[in-house]
């Protein structure tokens, strides 16, 4: 019988993902990893030489099927869930008038439905048992990304008294494929230096299991955005947002 603690981590093929199913790994956690890219079995050889189980499922977590698909595995194995950490996600770069509506449509079933959906089961099965934690990968600014802070907050007070707690990841720019795949290379963001995966990744395990609201990682820009985020008014946030997401804005001064 299992006695490792165990520990679901979605996104987990490269970037803060990887890094963070590292991190469970190397602290004894026994692992189920998802992501939609094959990388999710490579990911799965290399974390099982720390000596964990690791069990990998590729899926599409932006189908509501591929949700439903996860909870089954998780439940088939009977085992507990000591941490969820929530982290897949992906981003669209452009214009929103010039932007493809299905990549967007895409975005939002992921990084808001699937989270939802996910959470949602998460939450009940970890209350029931009066223990746990969840980890949810936000970000210092972006639409969707919002919509899961705000959601890691919410329920954080929500759930104060019932053994399980909320913690809020808010990386800046990371150095991960995540600009790659947006096709944001060529914004300022894109183009900024980035923080190290692994730092964010310790950075967030660290918090995680302090018990912690939220953790803001990596370079003293991030924290200083984040501060500026909740003290601005909201038009000259999205100027700000703006200036460094713009396609091109690489190239300008």
């Amino acid at each position: 019988m299992a006695t490792r603690p165990f520990a679901i981590v979605t996104g987990a093929s490269s970037g803060i993902g990887y890094e963070l199913a590292k991190q469970f790994a190397k602290h004894d956690f026994d692992l189920l990893i998802a992501a939609d890219g094959d990388g999710i079995h490579q990911a799965a050889h290399d974390l099982a030489a720390f000596g964990t189980e690791v069990e990998p499922i590729q899926i599409n977590l932006a189908d509501h099927d591929g949700t439903h698909q996860l909870i089954s595995v998780i439940q088939s194995t009977g085992r507990p869930v000591d941490v969820a950490a929530i982290n897949a996600g992906v981003g669209v770069s452009g214009r929103f008038i010039e932007t493809d509506l299905a990549d967007e449509m895409n975005m939002v079933r992921l990084n808001v439905l699937s989270l939802l959906h996910f959470t949602k089961y998460i939450v009940k099965h970890m209350v029931e048992r009066g223990n746990g934690r969840i980890f949810i990968t936000s970000s210092i600014a972006g639409a969707t990304k919002a919509f899961e802070r705000f959601l890691a907050q919410s329920l954080r007070e929500e759930l104060k008294d019932t053994g399980v707690t909320i913690t809020a990841l808010m990386p800046g720019a990371t150095e991960t494929n995540f600009f790659q795949r947006a096709g944001a290379e060529d914004t300022k963001l894109g183009a900024s230096e980035k923080d190290d995966p692994a730092e964010v990744a310790q950075e967030g395990f660290e918090a995680l299991m302090a018990g912690k609201d939220h953790v803001i990682t990596g370079a003293l820009k991030n924290k200083l955005q984040a501060a500026a985020g909740y003290a601005l008014p909201d038009p000259l946030v999205a100027r700000a947002h703006a200036a460094m997401s713009a396609p091109g804005s690489a190239d300008k001064k």
